[in-house]
């Protein structure tokens, strides 16, 4: 796939949206403008400033004035990280947008193999492979066997083979031809990091979109991006923290299974069985990654249990 060639004129945008890490931005535009990308091909990147109360501008204007052809900056005052890419796919003049966060480093290949496969018309989007930063050591805590045991710090690897994607690639590293969100419709603005929420699914809730459409994606392992782990990260109340928000994000997108006859103030008792047997397997576990990767499911179904009861009692107060 990734010695296809490219057609004509084809245009990219890089879009990325930030709030408040100058710190970390710098050093993602500068390994963006490092892109080794055919000249045939037509690319910029577009940062969206999210209110950034930083020096997100400042940083921002200098790519700017060192190459005004390729950077673009677009400030986006509604706050919401789904509201910032959505005015930043509007704004994006290009056959192809591609994704990608304030706090990675992509590998200078990275935007030419994340985009190459769209010229095969089977593929409507792709994703690559995020891994964390080089010389980053996972603490024993936590569990490495898990697929989805780094999801907090935004892992992502399905291995070294490319091939059709059956799952949503994460939003720091994929890339949709711009029609589709003109057939399927933007990202959904109750989802995503917001003021005072850690509510996620943005991204990955657009890809499972497109997948529930009949739509088909790309893995394609070589589109590397190397993703920050910031101390905070590394703490296990961020974890907990971050499968909560996880939880309730998973309601709004998904709803609760259709078998839920029976429920308690609004939440399916199935929920709570499973709220029950975790809480179990972390009483009892004495392996340190199992016991917390128990905790972590228990914080994922309290997730899930507050928002389906907020939901309930939302709509019992809109009717009465």
């Amino acid at each position: 796939m990734t010695n296809g060639n490219w057609r004509g004129g084809m245009k990219i945008a890089v879009i990325l949206c930030t709030y408040n890490r100058s710190q970390f931005l710098a050093r993602a535009l500068e390994s963006v403008a490092r892109s080794e990308v055919p000249e045939s091909v037509h690319w910029e990147v577009l940062v969206v400033d999210n209110n950034s109360r930083d020096e997100t501008r400042s940083v921002v204007e200098e790519f700017c004035r060192r190459d005004p052809s390729r950077f673009r900056y677009l400030f986006e005052p509604k706050q919401g990280k789904s509201y910032a890419l959505n005015s930043g796919c509007q704004a994006a003049n290009a056959d192809v947008l591609a994704f990608m966060d304030d706090d990675v480093e992509v590998d200078p290949h990275w935007l030419h193999n994340l985009t190459v496969p769209f010229t095969c018309g089977e593929w409507v989007g792709t994703g690559g492979c995020i891994l964390p930063e080089r010389g980053f050591v996972p603490l024993r805590w936590m569990d490495v066997r898990d697929r989805y045991g780094l999801a907090p710090l935004a892992m992502f690897d399905l291995g070294d083979e490319p091939g059709e994607l059956r799952e949503s690639p994460f939003g720091t590293n994929m890339a949709f031809r711009k029609e589709m969100f003109a057939k399927h419709g933007g990202f959904r603005t109750d989802l995503g990091p917001q003021s005072g929420s850690e509510i996620r699914n943005e991204d990955s809730e657009f890809g499972s979109r497109l997948l529930a459409a009949g739509e088909r994606l790309w893995y394609q392992p070589t589109a590397v991006v190397y993703h920050a782990i910031p101390q905070d990260r590394v703490r296990k109340k961020y974890f907990q923290s971050w499968w909560f928000g996880k939880g309730r994000g998973d309601i709004r997108e998904m709803g609760t299974s259709k078998k839920a006859e029976w429920s308690v103030g609004g939440v399916p008792l199935y929920l709570l069985r499973r709220l029950a047997v975790w809480t179990f397997r972390f009483t009892i576990s004495t392996h340190e990654p199992d016991r917390f990767s128990s905790k972590l499911k228990v914080c994922w179904l309290a997730g899930m249990i507050r928002e389906r009861y907020e939901q309930a009692h939302s709509s019992q107060n809109a009717l009465g």
